[in-house]
């Protein structure tokens, strides 16, 4: 059953959040430290003092509203979901979706170069991850990649279409690998700005990595000692980080703004990239629907159930690459290729973790360009 889904936060809920802010119980740093330890204290006063005057909700919901917003139920499981159609004459369907720490909301920069184009647009699916946004918190274990993909692929045919696009970065990534290996009948081709981290490939005993593959390996492994601490405590005690995250609007910025600053292309001037209200639209999203520990769980489920590829286990369907600059660790193009069919392959020398939001247009135009190219629409 699907129906229509209006955002509409009480005000009482939202006079919370402003109270709770004034009572923050701020810590020291150490003087001239800046980024170096984590978020910037400056900073992040510097955010709280604009989300206490200036940041404005309900214009955040008057943008939100502006699109066709649906709720289906799947399984019994709400799932919130945009659905745009194309205005183009040919309008392909593809399902585009988010990670942690970003929304549904990360995609707006996507939808009008997606579904503006009057001669080639697409149909634009963009749900929300269950234990996201508005989608239903699931409570009993088993919701990982492969169970969403499976959610997923229902709603498509609920949607009325048997064959779809899909495209993801961060855990969106992984899941659109899941939908791509358990469906591949429902896949028209996979686009990826991200290649899951869980991913590993089948290796044969009689083969070995190259040089390269290996040294990936090793830079991704020094990359975690470095910036990886958040997702160590999100696979293995996510409960224990999550009272003080969900209690604390400011503790929560903090944890979600190290990573904007950290993974995207800013060099060193957040703001560059991403404007304050940008920032704590999808944070306030965060804290209204009290997902932060439903939504980091996914990462326990994730290592539970990883994307670790199996002999015979290979996406056959074509596979298109956006590399963004600064995404890293990104796996070399053999690593990737012993598990994807890739058709499409493009360097983008400019943007990060965040590309949707970063470089919504170099992003659309290669999702077109990889979907032009398919044998099923030349």
């Amino acid at each position: 059953m699907i129906t229509e889904f209006k955002c509409q936060i009480s005000q009482q809920v939202v006079d919370d959040l402003k109270f709770r802010i004034t009572q923050t119980r701020w810590t020291d740093e150490i003087k001239g430290s800046g980024w170096q330890y984590g978020a910037n204290l400056s900073y992040i006063k510097e955010l709280a003092d604009y989300w206490l005057d200036k940041f404005d909700w309900r214009k955040v919901e008057d943008k939100i509203n502006q699109y066709p917003n649906y709720m289906a139920e799947i399984d019994g499981i709400k799932i919130h979901f945009l659905h745009i159609k194309g205005k183009g004459k040919i309008s392909v369907p593809l399902i585009i979706t988010h990670g942690w720490p970003g929304s549904f909301m990360e995609m707006s920069g996507l939808i009008d170069p997606l579904t503006t184009g009057p001669e080639f647009s697409f149909d634009l699916i963009i749900p929300s991850i269950p234990g996201f946004g508005f989608s239903q918190k699931i409570n009993t274990p088993g919701c990982n990649l492969w169970f969403i993909a499976d959610l997923w692929s229902k709603l498509m045919k609920e949607l009325g279409y048997e064959k779809v696009i899909a495209q993801g970065g961060d855990f969106g990534a992984g899941v659109s690998t899941a939908l791509a290996l358990k469906h591949p009948e429902n896949i028209l081709g996979l686009h990826l700005n991200y290649i899951h981290s869980s991913y590993f490939p089948f290796l044969p005993p009689d083969e070995a990595f190259s040089e390269e593959e290996n040294s990936f390996l090793k830079t991704a492994d020094e990359w975690y000692k470095v910036e990886g601490a958040y997702a160590h405590q999100h696979r293995t005690k996510p409960l224990t980080l999550a009272y003080g995250l969900n209690d604390s609007p400011v503790g929560l910025c903090a944890w979600f703004i190290e990573k904007f600053y950290s993974w995207s292309d800013c060099n060193g001037d957040i703001e560059t990239v991403f404007t304050k209200d940008e920032l704590l639209s999808n944070i306030s999203l965060y804290w209204f629907t009290e997902t932060i520990y439903s939504s980091i769980r996914l990462y326990n489920e994730t290592s539970k159930a990883p994307l670790h590829f199996k002999e015979y286990d290979f996406i056959n369907i074509p596979v298109g690459i956006a590399r963004f600059h600064k995404e890293e660790p990104f796996p070399p193009r053999k690593f990737i290729e012993r598990g994807y069919n890739i058709q499409h392959w493009t360097d983008i020398p400019k943007g990060g973790h965040f590309a949707a939001m970063e470089q919504p247009v170099l992003l659309a135009n290669d999702i077109i360009q990889f979907v032009k190219n398919l044998e099923s629409y030349n």
